[in-house]
């Protein structure tokens, strides 16, 4: 019947149903391959297949009618006498052709997404698609785009040679006005109905992550990122009464000999007074790309991968129970600096109005430091230099740097090395002025292409056939970190410095099950010869515990609105926050509860030997701290509470002393 349909069309907007079943095939095909590729990761009841391709096939036929709009109106409109000219038949074919080539291509990209991810397009490809420059250098330098686009065109043409011939005779079909306008108002239902019917919930059903994400569509969750690139949590989430979650949430922040600047809802504000005189100590910070724990000989890796921090680690703090916040670099940066808790949508790096924000940046700037970010690439990708100047800290990115300090770089910035012999030589220029410093670098050799100089270590960079791929660039990371220190350590700064080392996130983020925790498992080491005994921690924390920890070694009084908490002190509570752009969790040793849109909330026992995602109910003893976390934290950036001016820390805001709190 299909086939008498399209080599017989009587409508015109046959070529529109032509396409869209192309389409629909292609989206179709594209979530059995994932079903088969994750096949011992997802679940295969006769619920779960129907739910993937039944739910997938809704998505597929919103993602089309959405495209379809522009089409619809256009085949409604052009007259019978001018849709019949050859112009009009040689663009709407050279239309049919490119929108099959973009089907190809989008499949390819969803593929490598995959690949890397281990989801659909997301935030991620939203990013991807804003910094051009470095996602496109990144994959012409990571897979063979010139084999590839090629490929794609040759099937192109040929799908295009087989869907010709009815096309063109739909084209010669004489249609009436009224017709047209019955069958395009149909047509049109379709995205309409998409837009108030059709959100992201309906693709959260499984307790499998994988088994949500073959039930989507990579196009449209691309569209729906655009959309919806941040949720308002009061919305989307479960809450409770302010004054209550105000009172937990200052309970589970304050230390025990700290005092509260103000009574007001959800006023964090309290200053932190040591027993000890300060140790003015120079402060070097490293945040290195995508370092998970399982690439550390301590935590399991067996490839002899990591020989100096496997070493070195030895000899200052290493905390073996510590996590991200999120999985993405601005997540990492976001907690380190503001000691906050992630907040759905895109982190706050990325976010408009982010200056002036209460930092570690700005601890150490009132101390007398110069701090500075220094940062691999080029800052402007992901925001990252508009977020830092605004909050206190001078600039260093690749763009700093002359053409006789770079010996390698790559898509996404600068070998490890030239960074950290840039920040030797701002350190020899800042203690050459009697000043101390504190730097925050931001590494970018852990990433894919996985290209690094030749020569350093032995095994090849890159992918592919002869390339060693992450296991090249974790060696040659580790490397450029020994680098640093056999160089510093000629330095009459040296002694004097803190060395910091941790990582933004972890490698992959992908999982079956809620958040994936050993996908958040990252090492923290803090180092300074002759300061700190060398030990190891196991106390369950994350990355907004750093900034308060490292005030706390170097024993430094100051006004506080940090969420973290010091990992040393006697009283810590052991937990970790972690985080998706839309997930919100709370950690335990024991259990792993977090917030979900629709207002769900879920737990996953960590003792189980199957990880399995169980709804619970806001009586549940967790859930009023994991609630005030959040609701507290979206609260005060909200209402702009943790800023400050140029003369001091805003530690009441203005907007607090008039609001009642909300329910």
């Amino acid at each position: 019947m299909i086939n008498k349909f399209f080599n017989h069309p009587k409508t015109r907007f046959a070529m529109v149903f032509q396409t869209a079943v192309v389409a629909l095939a292609g989206f179709v095909l594209m979530r059995l391959v994932f079903l088969v590729r994750t096949w011992s990761l997802t679940d295969h009841g006769i619920t779960d297949l129907l739910y993937m391709f039944g739910q997938g096939i809704v998505y597929d036929m919103a993602f089309i009618g959405y495209v379809c709009i522009p089409f619809v109106i256009v085949l409604f409109l052009i007259p019978n006498k001018w849709f019949n000219t050859a112009m009009v038949r040689i663009a709407a074919q050279a239309t049919q052709f490119s929108i099959v080539y973009a089907l190809c291509f989008s499949m390819v990209g969803e593929w490598l997404f995959w690949d890397e991810f281990g989801v659909r397009f997301n935030f991620i490809s939203v990013d991807y698609l804003v910094y051009r420059r470095e996602v496109t250098d990144n994959i012409l330098e990571s897979y063979p785009v010139f084999w590839i686009l090629p490929i794609l065109m040759i099937l192109t043409a040929l799908i295009f040679y087989l869907m010709r011939p009815s096309f063109l005779k739909a084209m010669a079909v004489d249609e009436r006005f009224s017709t047209r306008a019955k069958i395009a108002l149909c047509l049109l239902l379709v995205p309409v109905a998409s837009f108030f019917f059709l959100d992201q919930s309906q693709r959260n059903q499984s307790s499998n992550n994988y088994v949500n994400e073959i039930a989507s569509n990579g196009p449209y969750q691309l569209f729906a990122a655009f959309r919806n690139n941040t949720l308002d949590f009061r919305q989307f989430y479960a809450t409770a009464d302010d004054n209550i979650l105000s009172q937990t949430l200052k309970q589970a922040v304050f230390e025990h000999d700290e005092k509260p600047y103000s009574h007001n809802l959800y006023n964090i504000a309290r200053h932190t007074q040591p027993p000890a005189p300060p140790k003015h100590l120079n402060v070097l910070l490293i945040s290195v790309e995508s370092l998970s724990a399982k690439f550390l000989t301590r935590f399991g890796q067996q490839e002899n991968i990591t020989p100096f921090m496997d070493d070195w680690f030895k000899k200052g703090l290493l905390f073996t129970n510590f996590y991200a916040t999120g999985t993405r670099t601005t997540r990492g940066l976001e907690a380190i600096t503001l000691s906050i808790p992630p907040t759905p949508g895109r982190s706050i790096v990325k976010r408009p109005d982010n200056d002036h924000m209460y930092s570690l940046g700005k601890v150490f700037k009132d101390k007398g430091y110069d701090t500075a970010f220094f940062y691999g690439g080029r800052g402007y990708f992901d925001n990252m230099n508009t977020f830092f100047s605004g909050n206190g800290y001078r600039i260093v990115d690749q763009t700093s740097l002359s053409d006789q300090e770079v010996s390698f770089k790559n898509a996404w910035g600068v070998s490890d090395e030239d960074l950290y012999n840039r920040a030797i030589v701002e350190a020899d220029r800042v203690s050459g002025l009697n000043k101390p410093f504190f730097f925050h670098i931001m590494t970018t050799s852990n990433h894919r292409p996985f290209t690094y100089p030749e020569g350093k270590i032995d095994l090849v960079p890159g992918e592919g056939k002869n390339g060693a791929g992450r296991s090249g660039a974790v060696k040659y990371t580790d490397y450029a970190l020994g680098q640093l220190i056999k160089n510093a350590k000629g330095k009459p700064w040296f002694d004097n410095t803190v060395f910091v080392v941790l990582a933004d996130h972890c490698s992959s983020s992908a999982g079956k099950v809620g958040l994936p925790i050993d996908k958040y498992h990252i090492p923290l080491f803090i180092y300074c010869p002759g300061q700190f005994h060398p030990q190891e921690i196991d106390r369950l924390s994350s990355q907004m515990d750093l900034a308060p920890t490292l005030l706390s070694l170097l024993d430094f009084s100051y006004d506080s609105l940090f969420f973290g908490r010091d990992i040393l002190a006697p009283d810590f509570k052991p937990r970790a926050l972690i985080a998706n752009y839309q997930k919100l969790g709370l950690l335990t040793e024991s259990e792993l509860v977090f917030l979900s849109p629709g207002k769900k909330i879920s737990l996953v026992n960590r003792n189980s030997k199957e990880p399995t995602l169980k709804k619970i109910k806001k009586s549940y003893p967790l859930v009023q701290k994991l609630v005030a976390y959040y609701q507290g934290a979206d609260y005060i950036i909200r209402n702009r509470i943790n800023r400050w001016s140029d003369s001091k820390v805003a530690l009441v805001s203005p907007l607090e002393s008039t609001h009642k709190g909300m329910k």
